[in-house]
């Protein structure tokens, strides 16, 4: 038989997260950052397997996980430009009208990334300069600090390979009753989150 100490099984913190005391980080859109007003830590689902027998059916834990969408919303400023940070970045991914659209984002991530450049192939015919073209201008990562009752960082919650997949419309409205100013809501997809000590340089596994 298992005995616990119910004593040891307390919790150490007592106050309640408040969803007002965050802060969002993103590399690749400082204005939007600025501007943010909403975020979230995506849900997670894990995949069901099922052992089969002659009776009733075993559900299993899969091995796959689902991570939900990443969601922010921020304040539009009247130049527009957090907008067309995020509008620029889907279309250099969606290259709609040129192919340089998406050679110009790949290789506006050579500050952060040295090796990203744009000069993939080379101009010969036959010839290769490179077996893969790189990436980095592509993604970017996030950080989601969760802030204490007085304001300073708790936790951090840091998204790998970001990428927008959608970014919300602007409706002006001449016969507004009052100014109700403008805010945009953008999607992201990302290979995996962690949770992170502030500061850590490595992240946090925590199992029951």
């Amino acid at each position: 038989m298992t005995t616990t100490n119910a004593y040891n099984r307390q919790p150490t913190k007592l106050d309640y997260a408040s969803p007002t005391q965050f802060k969002f980080s993103i590399i690749k859109l400082p204005k939007v950052e600025y501007f943010c007003t909403a975020a979230n830590i995506p849900g997670v689902t894990l995949g069901t397997s099922v052992f089969a027998t002659p009776l009733k059916d075993v559900p299993m834990p899969g091995d796959k996980v689902d991570y939900d969408t990443l969601n922010i919303s921020f304040l539009v400023d009247e130049n527009l430009e957090n907008y067309r940070e995020i509008h620029g970045w889907i279309t250099g991914l969606g290259f709609p009208k040129d192919y340089s659209q998406f050679r110009t984002l790949q290789s506006a991530g050579s500050d952060r990334y040295p090796t990203t450049t744009n000069e993939t192939y080379s101009s010969e015919i036959g010839q290769v300069s490179k077996m893969a073209p790189d990436d980095g201008g592509l993604y970017s990562d996030a950080t989601l600090f969760v802030l204490t009752s007085k304001n300073n960082s708790n936790v951090e919650i840091r998204f790998r390979d970001v990428y927008p997949i959608s970014l919300s419309g602007l409706d002006y409205n001449q016969q507004a009753t009052d100014v109700d100013y403008l805010t945009a809501s953008v999607t992201f997809q990302y290979k995996i989150y962690e949770f992170a000590n502030v500061g850590a340089s490595a992240t946090i596994e925590t199992t029951s």
